[in-house]
């Protein structure tokens, strides 16, 4: 059996029993701050193919590439509102940590969230100052 690992999103527990059956698509996402957790795990790990499945298909992107040498540090949940079991939308704000040829810098944004077909998944966003 492998070594358990951290998950990226920084709540505490293993991959395996936080992020990684979602990216997986074997339990939804609860909440909107547990889909952008996710959503920012799945940048972590170079999974878009979730990233594109969690995107609300108006304002999704034919395709994803990610930048190769970016290497995401840690995320931060600024705050979060609505977004609950019983909401059909939320906005969480976050910031994430990155690294990028050797320079550390930040994405500061506040993600909107609603659901479709009654699962979460991200609307759009807007970089914070």
């Amino acid at each position: 059996m492998g070594e358990a690992k951290p998950c990226p999103c920084r709540r505490g527990e293993q991959f395996d029993a936080c992020c990684g059956p979602i990216l997986a698509g074997t339990r939804p996402a609860p909440t909107a701050e547990t889909l952008m957790r996710s959503r920012y795990t799945a940048y972590v790990v170079g999974d878009t193919d979730y990233l594109l499945r969690s995107w609300h298909p108006d304002t999704r992107p034919p395709a994803l590439e990610l930048e190769p040498e970016q290497r995401w540090l840690f995320l931060e949940i600024v705050r979060a509102e609505r977004g609950g079991p019983f909401d059909d939308n939320g906005i969480v704000e976050f910031i994430a940590h990155y690294r990028l040829d050797g320079t550390r810098d930040t994405m500061h944004e506040v993600s909107t969230f609603v659901r479709v077909e009654g699962a979460w998944v991200y609307l759009d966003g807007t970089f914070a100052a």
